[in-house]
């Protein structure tokens, strides 16, 4: 048996690896980075040469032909009357890529972005394993699938703030489910308040986890308690401050040149909620933008949760409400669900949390485990087959992924339905597909459990803080105590 750090290692090299595979993935065919990426990188750029977030000079320079043959969308406009202009995006990412914009350009900014990555992949490893007592060989398969497949792969080299806001999310998570100490306290707090500054669409979940935090620790840590909220208000107050003075405005969209009517426009001028609630199903079902059609193994998801509900798994409740916040959020908050970027971006920051349930249902269920192997390497199959596309001008990873000949997904896209076109057909698909999702919940919460052994190689009894241990086969009979290890 291989030690818990060599698997740790092995995951890490697996999700960079994969993810490099799509570096040199053209985004559309005018541009290799497109659509929001850009705006990042100059921003970053600026921090890197100009310390600050005036991209103006940027822009007039033309420093995106590099990576965007074409003319940029600006995105922006002047803030005053020295032409000023800062991208409508939080500025956190940018940061985080200076040092390696400034170095390397885009190439280092993309391999610095596939490092964290693999870090997150790491992370969510060692919270199944440690924090929700998953076996470290499953945990290692499962989680290593999933990060090889998308969207945790796409978002691996596509400059957005998805996949850092998951590694501080499941950083939180870790924290949250483990015993206190002040340094942990000071990690949880710098990993909330990063969540924000990567972009306010993370508040929600931020708000929860810090709820989650409070609430299971009010009656013991309440020094401590006091501390944490007072940095966490004084946190939000500074972070209302600098938008304000910064980009004219509560939120970046402030600054932004869709939104000179208001930035709260960026929900929608009328937002039309109970039909937004489509998205529920849209989100794993969609035939383009759907997670199921492009990893089938994402069909496990809420039958891991409502395992999870059924065995009342210690600590599930953080994996729920986060999953389900992030959910509401690309639900009911999002612009749209169909964009100019790969399916399942604003589900990523909370896909960590799935991934962990999805771990215990397969640790718990041997059919759901070799469901959720094959699905996960179908899904990597589909990544390595677009990014072959992506990188020969077959196809890009934005304006046409979902024309791919990759056989699984145009097999499943037929039977999907299409949320765009919400029409009779998709009504019908819709139907089968949440029949059969509930169905497969019924089969898991229903299912008989195994019975135990009825001679055991190995029993042991718990009494207090004594773990009385006795084997049958080597006739083992010892007892230890138990000491916290977190």
């Amino acid at each position: 048996m291989k030690s818990f750090a060599f698997k740790l290692v092995l995951v890490f090299a697996t999700t960079f690896l994969i993810a490099m595979s799509a570096i040199n993935a053209r985004a559309t065919y005018g541009a290799k980075i497109s659509v929001d990426e850009p705006q990042y990188l100059l921003t970053a750029l600026s921090i890197a040469e100009d310390f600050d977030l005036d991209i103006s000079d940027e822009l007039d320079q033309q420093r995106y032909l590099p990576f965007h043959e074409l003319r940029l969308n600006q995105q922006t406009i002047d803030l005053n009357d020295q032409g000023q202009r800062i991208s409508p995006h939080d500025p956190l990412l940018p940061l985080l890529l200076a040092a390696p914009m400034g170095l390397g350009g885009w190439l280092a900014a993309k391999m610095t972005l596939a490092a964290i990555a693999a870090l997150t992949a790491m992370a969510t490893l060692w919270v199944a394993v440690r924090r929700f007592q998953v076996s470290e060989n499953l945990a290692a398969v499962v989680v290593g699938i999933f990060f090889a497949a998308p969207p945790m792969t796409s978002y691996a080299t596509q400059i957005y703030p998805e996949m850092p806001a998951a590694l501080a999310a499941v950083t939180c998570i870790g924290i949250i489910t483990g015993s206190m100490s002040k340094s942990k306290v000071f990690g949880l707090i710098l990993s909330l308040t990063a969540l924000p500054w990567l972009s306010v669409k993370y508040v929600p979940v931020t708000v929860v986890l810090a709820f989650i935090f409070f609430s299971r620790n009010w009656k013991t840590e309440k020094k401590k308690l006091a501390f944490f909220s007072g940095v966490m208000l004084l946190s939000a107050i500074i972070y209302l401050i600098i938008h304000k003075r910064v980009y004219g405005g509560w939120t970046v969209y402030a600054s932004g040149d869709h939104f000179v009517n208001g930035e709260f426009e960026v929900f929608g001028r009328s937002p039309n909620l109970f039909a937004r609630t489509r998205r529920l199903a849209g989100l794993l079902f969609d035939t383009q933008f759907g997670l199921i059609p492009w990893a089938p193994a994402f069909f496990a998801l809420v039958p891991a949760f409502a395992l999870l509900i059924r065995d009342r798994v210690k600590f599930s409740i953080d994996l729920i409400l986060c999953t389900c916040t992030g959910w509401g959020v690309a639900t009911w908050v999002a612009l749209t669900m169909h964009g100019w970027w790969w399916p399942g971006r604003q589900l990523v920051v909370i896909l960590p949390a799935a991934i962990i349930a999805m771990a215990i249902l397969a640790e718990k269920n041997k059919i759901w485990k070799w469901f959720i192997f094959l699905g996960g390497l179908a899904g990597t199959g589909a990544w390595l087959w677009l990014a072959f596309e992506a990188t020969t001008d077959r196809r890009t990873l934005v304006v046409d992924f979902y024309e791919t000949s990759y056989p699984i997904y145009r097999a499943l896209s037929t039977i999907s339905p299409d949320f765009r076109d919400f029409d009779q057909r998709a009504t019908l698909l819709n139907a089968i597909w949440l029949v059969a999702l509930v169905v497969a919940i019924a089969l898991t919460v229903f299912r008989k459990q195994s019975n135990p052994l009825k001679n055991p190689a190995l029993t042991y009894r718990e009494t207090s803080q004594i773990i009385v241990i006795e084997g049958t086969r080597k006739k083992i009979k010892t007892s230890k105590k138990v000491f916290d290890n977190h």
